[in-house]
């Protein structure tokens, strides 16, 4: 039997909705998810199931709430500093492994390397990790910029790069340098500031302001 148009909008809303159920970033669960609750409502609405049209409605006004709430919500951001044998990171790194490594392919730990470690802290709860080392002329090499799923939103790539800014510079740096290890690492890094250099690296210069950057 040949489906309808109708029928392949209620098949494409629930396809939508399933997808969003796989999302570890609240924030991606939340887009999907609208994307589905207006498109059921819409089916709904358009075969007259009332019942089913107001319960998307409602749940395409929870997620417009939440999604408004993360984008307008001032968060508490703070740095940890950990020294190169601190358990908690040693475990940190450990759980979150497998994760890490599909944004860092190969990256291996060197607790000689990463002589600027912190975590980054988010409403006091661990947002991610920050390991880098210092290279002469006042390069801050960064090694791993990690955010743990539920905080992916960039905000924590914009504290760590303008929040931090004045704190870098006044500690010598005048750039970050960064390999873009993959094509998901390489669209953070350019969301927060970064531009491919002549050697194919990816270079965020301290003294510049926000405005005067690259596209």
């Amino acid at each position: 039997m040949e489906l309808s148009h109708l029928q392949w909008i209620g098949y494409a809303a629930s396809g939508i909705i399933a997808l969003s159920m796989t999302m570890n970033s609240i924030l991606k669960f939340r887009w999907i998810n609208l994307c589905g609750a207006v498109t059921f409502a819409t089916y709904s609405y358009l075969f007259v199931a009332y019942p089913v049209g107001i319960l998307n409605t409602f749940i395409a006004s929870v997620d417009i709430f939440y999604l408004t709430r993360i984008y307008t919500k001032k968060d508490l951001f703070d740095t940890l500093e950990i020294r190169k044998d601190n358990k908690y990171l040693l475990k940190f790194l450990d759980f979150h492994q497998k994760e890490i490594n599909r944004f860092f392919p190969g990256f291996t730990y060197k607790p000689d390397l990463n002589t600027v470690s912190f975590f980054v802290l988010r409403d006091t709860n661990v947002a991610g990790i920050f390991l880098a080392h210092a290279e002469p002329g006042g390069v801050l090499k960064v090694g791993l910029d990690y955010v743990v799923p539920q905080y992916r939103d960039y905000k924590n790539g914009k504290f760590l790069y303008q929040g931090l800014r004045e704190k870098f510079i006044q500690a010598g740096f005048k750039k970050a340098i960064a390999a873009g290890l993959s094509p998901r690492h390489e669209k953070y890094l350019q969301r927060v500031g970064f531009v491919r250099n002549g050697d194919g690296l990816w270079e965020l210069e301290f003294g510049k302001q926000e405005g005067s950057r690259k596209p």
